[in-house]
């Protein structure tokens, strides 16, 4: 599969005429808990020739490829990439960061070495909280649940618990923020649910599991508490950005 990806990013760079930069996985199997019918969520940051910065016309900026049950592959611009970064957008920050890289490159990484610099707390948590409030209220209310739901509203919770005490982007794997802030009853019981999700089809239906249905309303409610109280941070200047964004077209 990693051959079969490698090779559409090729044509996708020879048919739409740009040169993608970095290109990683996004998904569950990012994320560490993929199931074995789970497709491939290919996600591309990418930059075109100078003269089509130039245009007076508006240009799209996404360029969506294929889309079907075994890969998902799309990608954005990277002037997209970079004011989305100036407002702290959390899915660039998880796809410069995913253990899955499929291709990279040397100009990438004059991006990825500012990236940080770029991170809002509190944009952080917002987006984070209210990912997982809306995965809980839509999924994980009845009786029969969607397993996978369990972790796409542990997993942003988590992230909200490492964002509170390091003030950094979120590592992407599951396992590393399960292991730092789960013990006890509800870490087994993760456990054993993390063991169902990566070794069931995507849509598996199981009973609600109370014990982590009780856990994540404490900690959503506890996050939100905190999430009122923390003040907005400031934005840094465009000017680095600016810098690195001429630098990438002019080449």
């Amino acid at each position: 599969m990693i051959d079969i990806i490698k090779s559409k990013l090729a044509e996708i760079e020879q048919r739409e005429n740009i040169k993608i930069l970095h290109c990683v996985e996004s998904g569950s199997r990012a994320w560490g808990f993929a199931s074995p019918d789970s497709d491939y969520d290919v996600r591309f940051i990418y930059v075109r020739p100078l003269e089509y910065y130039l245009r007076l016309e508006k240009t799209r900026d996404v360029i969506e490829w294929q889309l079907d049950d075994t890969l998902d592959i799309n990608g954005w611009d990277v002037q997209k990439a970079l004011r989305l970064l100036h407002g702290s957008n959390p899915t660039l920050f998880e796809w410069s960061t995913s253990p899955i890289v499929y291709l990279t490159t040397e100009k990438w990484k004059t991006v990825a070495d500012i990236m940080n610099g770029y991170f809002l707390t509190k944009s952080g948590l917002y987006h984070y909280l209210s990912t997982a409030k809306k995965n809980y209220r839509e999924y994980l209310k009845g009786e029969k649940v969607k397993a996978k739901k369990y972790f796409y509203v542990l997993r942003p919770l988590l992230a909200c618990k490492w964002i509170l005490e390091f003030g950094t982007p979120p590592p992407m794997l599951f396992s590393v923020l399960k292991e730092r802030y789960l013990r006890g009853d509800i870490l087994c019981e993760v456990d054993k649910l993390l063991d169902i999700k990566i070794n069931a089809p995507e849509k598996e239906i199981i009973d609600r599991i109370d014990v982590i249905n009780d856990y994540v309303d404490c900690t959503m409610d506890e996050i939100n508490s905190i999430l009122e109280s923390t003040p907005y941070d400031k934005p840094r200047p465009y000017a680095e950005l600016n810098k690195v964004f001429f630098d990438l077209i002019k080449e």
